[in-house]
Formats: structure tokens, C-alpha cells, sequence
């Protein structure tokens, strides 16, 4: 008497169909090599409460171009021409912008040579260069990193009429 049962008696076997073409299998048991490690999780988007995803360019990448849109982009490669998202710019060590940049919030870990023209938040990091103009809402800036050009920011758009307020206008008697 055996403990389990045995149904291999009662199985069909389908008869495989002549007009199917063969697709290779891939045993992701067997191959861990074919497995995909998942994705990091994407940053929530502040606005709609939905995911905001995250385009890359590669270490080994070099682009000449126009970036737009609403999305977050990581560049860890090369790439000239102005980048203009809705959502976070990051510039990887070793990498290299050579353009203009808008965006929420610009993260330089690697060159940058232009001008950030737009930003609520810049981080200027420990190994981070720019050689070109910033205005942002904030800025930090790391103990190592190095910049060559005029910053602005703390300001809002009005800054013509703070400036006049704090002394700073034609009003302190420097103007003509």
C-alpha cells in the first residue's frame, strides 16, 4: 500500500499542435542569470499622489539632445543639450551636463557646465562642479564641491521690490 497517490495512470498528454512555432523557454529557476532584480521603487509624485518614473542615461552613454517632461531623470553619462523636467535632476559622479538646466530639484554629484536656470532645490555635493550660473529657491552646498559663476537664490520672483525694501535699491542713496 503506498502513502500517496499516484495519478500519472490517469494524465493526458497533449499532442503538441503542427502550426505552433517553437518559442524558446527561459527556466529562471535554473538560470538565476536570466532573473531581473526589481526595480527601485519610484518617488512619489507630490502633485497627483501617483508614481513619477525615472529615466537614465548610462555611464556608458553619451547623448547629444533635448530633454523634456514631467518625469525624474538620472544622468550617469554624457549629455549636452538643455534638460527641462518637472521633476528631479540628478547628475551621478563622473557624469557630465554640458547645457542648461529647470527642474524641482537638481542633485550634483558631477559636472555640470551651464547654467541652472530654474530650481526650488539645489544639492551641491562633495564631488559636484559647476562652471556656470545658479538661481534656486535653496541651495546646499558640500564641504569639496566647486563652483565658477554668480548664485541667486533664497529670492522669489518679486525680488526687485525686496531689494528696494531691505536698502538695497536706489532708495539707500547709492543709485543715481
Amino acid at each position: 500500500m503506498s502513502i500517496w497517490n499516484d495519478n500519472t495512470a490517469t494524465r493526458q498528454t497533449l499532442a503538441p499542435d503542427p502550426e505552433a512555432k517553437e518559442h524558446p523557454r527561459f527556466d529562471t529557476l535554473t538560470k538565476p542569470e536570466l532573473v531581473l532584480s526589481p526595480a527601485p521603487a519610484p518617488m512619489a509624485r507630490a502633485d497627483t499622489g501617483l508614481p513619477r518614473k525615472e529615466s537614465l542615461i548610462a555611464a556608458d552613454i553619451t547623448i547629444e539632445g533635448k530633454i523634456e517632461g514631467d518625469g525624474n531623470v538620472r544622468i550617469a553619462g554624457k549629455f549636452k543639450g538643455n534638460a527641462n523636467v518637472q521633476g528631479d535632476l540628478t547628475i551621478e559622479a563622473g557624469a557630465k551636463l554640458t547645457g542648461g538646466v529647470r527642474a524641482n530639484k537638481v542633485t550634483i554629484a558631477g559636472e555640470l557646465e551651464g547654467n541652472v536656470e530654474e530650481a526650488s532645490v539645489v544639492d551641491l555635493v562633495q564631488t559636484g562642479v559647476v562652471i556656470g550660473d545658479l538661481k534656486a529657491g535653496s541651495l546646499t552646498v558640500a564641504a569639496g564641491a566647486r563652483m565658477l559663476g554668480h548664485v541667486e537664490f533664497g529670492w522669489d520672483d518679486d525680488r526687485d521690490s525686496k531689494a528696494g525694501k531691505h536698502g538695497h535699491g536706489t532708495e539707500n542713496g547709492f543709485g543715481s
